[in-house]
């Protein structure tokens, strides 16, 4: 898969206008309904070591197709900010994304979509950047509210709400008691798209694991 260079920036202000800028190019709107290859990223880092980065490329009838892995050195990494992990993470993403034998039509990110403060988390990043459509399906809440309690059911959702009430997303339990997921559009997919997207997976799989 062929991946643009990824802009590095040099100061906090200056990934702050980045981000600013990138947000107003992202588009909430798409359906993946016939998506079938997906590449799943998610990232691990311990201090003292390199970040690594996986893609797994999925496809949605024949299941796992390949693995990708990207390192990034610590010392090469953007310092660990709330709010700006696309600067952290992103490089190695692409780096393992360079990996994948073919072009994925969709990405899944362990990371947040628009439910981020300045409407930018790093599925929308990674969605911009490469221009393909793209879900962040968080382990935790970053930004915005619940809309109201989310039941313990399999399968309940519950929109999220910025604080100026505007929905960016939606928790989403994915098995009966278990936390939930918190899945919000990060490009070219509108919101009740992303989720029905991620729904269609089985439980198992709702977010393929690399």
């Amino acid at each position: 898969m062929e991946v643009p260079p990824f802009p590095r920036p040099e100061s906090l202000e200056e990934a702050l206008a980045l981000q600013r800028a990138l947000a107003r190019r992202v588009k909430v709107e798409g359906s993946l309904a016939g998506a079938r290859r997906i590449a799943a990223l998610d990232a691990s880092h311990k201090r003292g070591k390199p970040l690594l980065a996986v893609a797994l490329l999925y496809h949605r009838e024949r299941g796992p197709l390949f693995v990708g892995k990207g390192l990034l050195l610590e010392a090469e990494l953007f310092p660990y900010i709330p709010g700006f992990l696309s600067f952290r993470e992103a490089p190695a993403y692409l780096e393992a994304l360079k990996t994948l034998p073919e072009t994925p039509e969709a990405l899944l990110v362990d990371g947040q979509g628009i439910a981020h403060p300045r409407g930018l988390g790093i599925a929308s990043h990674l969605g911009v950047h490469l221009n393909l459509p793209s879900i962040g399906v968080a382990k935790s809440l970053l930004f915005g509210r619940l809309e109201r309690p989310l039941p313990r059911e399999a399968g309940s959702a519950v929109r999220l709400l910025a604080p100026d009430g505007r929905p960016i997303g939606y928790a989403y339990r994915s098995r009966t008691g278990v936390k939930p997921l918190y899945v919000s559009p990060g490009h070219r997919v509108g919101l009740e798209e992303a989720l029905d997207f991620v729904r269609s997976f089985p439980p198992a799989t709702a977010f393929p694991s690399p």
